[in-house]
């Protein structure tokens, strides 16, 4: 599933929890790293209170300090340092991921803030919106603090129905068997009062029939759920399902908060800033409210 992970780098202490990710995903799969780090134009003195790599030889010894630690622990690890200045790093990495047939990218972002902005128009969001690889979203951690090792033993898989939605499931499932974790698949059905768009009327006019419709739905979703599960189990994933009534976003967070998931992955439309805020993006809501890494997957509906 990865065989090939892109991890750019900053210079920054809080980009370096990405790092224990990366290196837990590279022994699993047996993948081969790639530190990355694009010289800026006009690139600040500083970044996150730090001295910012802006020359060439500095990057090139930076990344290299990190991939003699990454071999010493049997990870075969590439470095490369993007020298001709660029105003337009989201698509820079978004560029070398191609070039270097990279199937992830990890990124770190930095802190409840950076979580917001990162999908509301930063450097990650637009990364996947500009190119199709797979992109692994990682929390940091405050200046001083190590990074937390990576074993999650439950990771979350939000699914609405559709087959654009279920591109999460392979590498969802080949996580949860790499590392040994449970799959938690989880679907929201709403309420008549979180019923949006052109159905909310019909709470209304026809509240009755709208709480039975809303009932069947439930039905519906619990046995689409149990029939993913049953195909997962013959695969050897431990899998969990469960249906949530009423607003997808407060859902997702309720069910974060109460299984403390140590991964979550979900497909998104990879819209950035206004788009994505007026598409009312679930993703774009429910990455600021978790902590947890998320593994953003490009999604592609049917026309």
């Amino acid at each position: 599933m990865f065989r090939r992970v892109l991890l750019p780098l900053d210079g920054s202490q809080l980009a370096e929890a990405a790092l224990p990710v990366a290196r837990r995903i590279a022994q699993a799969f047996h993948a081969r790293l790639l530190l990355l780090h694009v010289i800026e134009r006009k690139a600040p003195t500083t970044i996150h209170g730090e001295t910012h790599l802006t020359e060439v030889a500095a990057a090139e010894a930076y990344l290299q300090e990190r991939a003699t630690t990454m071999r010493e622990q049997q990870i075969e690890t590439d470095i490369h340092v993007h020298t001709v200045p660029l105003g337009d790093v989201a698509r820079s990495i978004a560029d070398h991921a191609e070039e270097e047939r990279a199937d992830l990218i990890i990124l770190c972002t930095h802190g409840p803030a950076g979580w917001r902005d990162l999908v509301a128009g930063g450097i990650a969001q637009q990364a996947l919106q500009l190119g199709t690889v797979p992109l692994l979203l990682v929390h940091a951690t405050g200046p001083g603090q190590e990074a937390a090792e990576f074993r999650p033993e439950d990771i979350l898989a939000p699914l609405d129905g559709s087959a654009a939605a279920e591109a999460a499931l392979p590498p969802a499932a080949a996580l949860a068997r790499a590392f040994q974790a449970r799959l938690h698949l989880v679907r929201v059905v709403a309420t008549a009062g979180t019923l949006a768009g052109k159905r909310a009327p019909a709470t209304t006019l026809l509240p009755s029939a709208t709480r039975l419709l809303l009932e069947v739905e439930h039905d519906e979703a619990d046995k689409y759920l149990d029939g993913i599960a049953q195909r997962l189990r013959a695969d050897g994933v431990t899998v969990t399902t469960e249906v949530r009534r009423g607003d997808t976003t407060a859902q997702l967070s309720a069910d974060d908060t109460e299984h403390q998931f140590g991964l979550i992955v979900i497909t998104t439309h990879g819209r950035a800033g206004l788009p994505a805020r007026l598409s009312g993006s679930v993703v774009a809501r429910f990455v600021g409210k978790t902590t947890a890494p998320m593994l953003l997957i490009r999604r592609v509906d049917k026309e």
